[in-house]
């Protein structure tokens, strides 16, 4: 599904897989195996490649034209992992939203990126159970259950679970992250 989803977009674009890897600092290989769905991309090469198509990460899983009112099924929402296994997404909003929410999953020591990614967007996370830090800019923010935190994207920042349980979060980004 997602192979397909790429090589349309890249083919809408006329670009050639040379070209959307170069875009992506990914190899030809690689592009061409998810393309065929021989190979799972990782997170980080899911941004890599959205960010080279110039769309939001969860767009290269949407599939239909968007309606006047976009109903997401908690058994039929989007998942994406991070190759590491620490950090789950799950896309809440619908794909073609301007506002994008995703429900993310943290185990203790876990990432949501090896370093600090930036997007030029306004983003908000609240703490559903667990507890979480907030790394952005040079600056560290613990977050219990219930609290929040919103900067802007443009500053790198990634989420770190520190604790000893399983963090669980919400995420809401504007517009949707490239």
């Amino acid at each position: 599904m997602i192979g397909n989803r790429i090589r349309e977009l890249r083919q809408s674009r006329k670009m050639t897989v040379r070209d959307l890897a170069s875009h992506a600092g990914v190899s030809t290989g690689l592009v061409s195996q998810v393309e065929r769905g021989l190979t799972d991309p990782s997170l980080e090469t899911l941004r890599r490649l959205s960010s080279a198509l110039g769309l939001p990460l969860f767009d290269l899983f949407r599939q239909d034209d968007p309606d006047d009112v976009a109903l997401v099924r908690r058994d039929r929402r989007i998942l994406v992992r991070s190759p590491q296994g620490g950090v789950e997404y799950t896309r809440v909003s619908a794909g073609s939203a301007r506002l994008e929410v995703l429900e993310g999953a943290l185990e203790p020591g876990g990432a949501s990126s090896e370093e600090r990614y930036s997007h030029p967007s306004e983003e908000c996370v609240v703490v559903l159970s667990g507890s979480l830090v907030v790394e952005a800019g040079e600056s560290r923010h613990e977050l219990g259950p219930g609290d929040s935190c919103t900067f802007d994207s443009r500053v790198p920042h990634r989420y770190v679970n520190e604790g000893s349980e399983p963090a669980r979060f919400l995420v809401s980004v504007t517009p949707p992250s490239r």
